[in-house]
């Protein structure tokens, strides 16, 4: 039987077209699928090194969202003593410091390490301790007030001991009052040092019903949980200053986040922001934690 090869040829012709066809659609679809598949640019980051009393009073977790979303950016708290910041920041590490000891602020711009110091609220250092007070320090200078702790021995102080702002301003006290700090820090079991943050060192003073250095922010936030009572509030060395440091590049070079650090320093600065740092608090607290002071500081 014979047949003609026309029809077969124009059949597997028709064949080879629509496959063509078929397999030009699968691509054209992998190729959208790609396209939708490919990655989105990744959201740019800034990584702030914070001191703990202005994260444990949670004004972080109340100013990084608004920051977030008015520049578009994902924002890492890391929360340090100023001590263990200012080593983040000299290896690159976080991009910006927010921190609370203008002394070491002061050396880390002046190595270059920082851009500029600029300071954005403030509050006040407290001695607080138990009610009863054993060791009768009520009312006196903080620098009294530690010679009579060092003197009488009744009562335990415990010190964050972990070079943060408090732990410095601490130091200083004990230095005005006459001290060598290593000298108090043998001086006896009544000296205890914790190694940590501001609020897990009111809970450790309370404990013991001890006598501790904090920050007025951290105190009054975890004043419920505590049994513990401002002593010593009055003293011109217990100003405690917050300052925003970005980090500098030209000096570390992994640092590639300036514009948003400077972003930081704006928003921080800002007197929509300055105001909402000045209310802070006070609505659940009765008084204000913090006191706004854009790129000044009282005197």
């Amino acid at each position: 039987m014979s047949f003609s090869s026309k029809p077969f040829m124009k059949n597997r012709l028709a064949s080879v077209l629509a496959l063509a066809a078929v397999v030009g659609l699968m691509a054209g679809m992998v190729g959208c699928a790609s396209s939708a598949a490919s990655p989105l640019p990744p959201t740019p980051r800034l990584r702030v090194a914070t001191t703990t009393s202005l994260y444990d009073t949670g004004l972080w977790g109340y100013l990084e969202p608004m920051f977030e979303k008015k520049y578009k950016v994902e924002v890492d708290i890391l929360s340090l003593g100023s001590g263990a910041a200012f080593e983040y920041a000299k290896r690159g590490d976080v991009d910006v410091l927010t921190i609370h000891d203008k002394p070491n602020e002061l050396k880390f711009v002046s190595d270059n390490y920082g851009v500029e110091r600029v300071p954005f609220a403030y509050n006040y250092f407290l001695i607080v301790g138990p009610g009863s007070d054993p060791a009768g320090i009520k009312g006196m200078d903080p620098e009294a007030a530690f010679k009579k702790l060092m003197g009488t021995g009744k009562g335990a102080f415990v010190s964050r001991g972990d070079n943060s702002g408090t732990h410095s301003k601490e130091r200083t006290i004990w230095k005005n009052a006459g001290f060598d700090y290593e000298a108090v820090r043998k001086a006896g079991a009544w000296y205890v040092e914790s190694g940590q943050g501001m609020g897990q060192t009111l809970q450790m003073a309370s404990e013991k019903q001890a006598y501790t250095l904090t920050d007025m922010g951290t105190y009054v936030s975890y004043k419920s949980k505590l049994e513990l009572v401002p002593l010593v509030d009055k003293g011109s060395i217990l100003l405690n200053v917050y300052s925003v440091i970005a980090v500098n590049p030209q000096k570390v070079t992994v640092v590639k986040n300036l514009q948003m650090a400077n972003n930081m320093i704006s928003f921080l600065t800002s007197p929509d922001i300055q105001q909402l740092i000045g209310k802070y608090g006070v609505k659940d607290y009765g008084l204000q934690l913090f006191t706004p002071c854009a790129g000044s500081e009282p005197g």
